[in-house]
C-alpha cells in the first residue's frame, strides 16, 4: 500500500472516534473473518491478537512468534478495503526501542492503527511502570512520524482486567494510567474489565478523550455504551471464540445426535467463494 493512501486511512480511522456514532469493532482474526466483518458494513477492522494466536496453535500472551503476528495482519489489511487497525499486544519488547520497532512493524504490515497495552505477563509485577509505558508511547509516536503514518494509538491499560491492586484503588490508578499515555499522544484509551455503567461514565467524564470499552457478557449494550459517551467498542477474542464455541456444538451433535442441524447456519460453499473473490 502506498504511504500516502495509508496516511489517508490512519485519518479516516482517526476520524471514527470523534463522529457522532460509536466505532464498533467485532475484531476478526483471519482473512475470511475480516471479510464477513467488512461485508456486514462496519467501517474498519481490528485484529484480534487472542483470536490470531489461537487459530495458529499459541496460548495468548505474546507467546506468538511477532512475524507470524505481524503475517497475519498483512494478509487483512491486504483483503480490506477498509482501514484495519491491529493489536500488537505489549510490543514485543519491554524498551522504548522494541516499540518504535513494534509501530514501524505494524506499519509494514498495511495497518493504520495500533492497540499497545501495559500488561508485563509477570505476575510478580504485572504492568510496566507507568513512566516506562510513557516513553514507549512517545517512541511509537516517533517512529510513525518517520515512517510518515500517523497510527491511531489505542493506549490500553489492564489494571481492572488484571485485578491489579486493591479494589477500591483501581480506578484512580487507571485515570492515573491512561491519562498519562493520552498525554503522550494515544489517541483513545482502553480499560478491558469495565463493565458496569457507573464506572464506564466516570472514565469517559474523567479522562476527556475518546475511550474504548471491551464488550462481553454484562457489559452495556452499544446503544447505552454510546450514551454514556464512549467512542469505541470492541469485542476482543470474543468473537473468535464464539465461532469455536459453535463448532463445539456442531462436534458434539454430530458425535451424538449424527445429524446436522447446526450447518444451517453456516454461509453457503458459493457465498464464501465470492467473499475470498471480493
Amino acid at each position: 500500500m502506498a504511504i500516502t493512501d495509508q496516511k489517508k486511512k490512519a485519518e479516516q480511522f482517526r476520524a471514527l472516534h470523534n463522529a457522532a456514532d460509536v466505532l464498533v469493532l467485532p475484531n476478526a482474526w483471519d482473512v475470511a473473518s475480516a471479510r464477513i466483518v467488512e461485508q456486514a458494513g462496519f467501517p474498519a477492522v481490528a485484529t484480534t491478537s487472542a483470536g490470531i494466536a489461537f487459530s495458529l496453535g499459541y496460548a495468548d500472551g505474546q507467546r506468538i512468534p511477532p512475524e507470524e503476528m505481524f503475517a497475519a495482519v498483512r494478509r487483512i489489511a491486504r483483503a480490506v478495503k477498509v482501514p484495519v487497525t491491529e493489536d500488537a499486544e505489549a510490543g514485543y519488547g519491554s524498551v522504548p526501542e522494541a516499540a518504535a520497532r513494534t509501530a514501524h512493524r505494524v506499519i509494514e504490515s498495511g495497518a493504520v492503527g495500533m492497540n499497545f497495552e501495559d500488561a508485563t505477563g509477570d505476575t510478580s509485577h504485572p504492568l510496566f511502570d507507568r513512566s516506562l509505558q510513557v516513553e514507549r508511547i512517545l517512541a511509537i509516536r516517533e517512529a510513525a512520524n518517520r515512517d510518515g503514518v500517523p497510527i491511531v494509538l489505542n493506549a490500553r491499560t489492564d489494571v481492572y482486567l488484571a485485578q491489579v491492586g486493591e479494589p477500591a484503588k483501581r480506578y484512580d490508578e487507571t485515570v492515573r494510567r491512561l491519562s498519562a499515555y493520552r498525554d503522550a499522544g494515544a489517541d483513545c484509551v482502553f480499560a478491558p474489565g469495565v463493565r458496569d455503567a457507573e464506572t464506564i461514565e466516570r472514565l469517559v467524564a474523567d479522562l476527556r478523550c475518546p475511550l474504548n470499552i471491551l464488550a462481553g457478557p454484562g457489559t452495556p449494550a452499544v446503544d447505552q455504551l454510546a450514551r454514556l459517551g464512549v467512542k469505541r467498542i470492541s469485542l476482543g477474542s470474543g468473537a473468535m471464540r464464539a465461532t469455536m464455541g459453535f463448532l463445539r456444538r456442531l462436534a458434539r451433535e454430530l458425535k451424538t445426535s449424527g445429524t446436522y442441524r447446526g450447518l444451517d447456519e453456516a454461509p453457503s460453499y458459493a457465498e464464501m467463494n465470492d467473499l475470498m473473490r471480493s
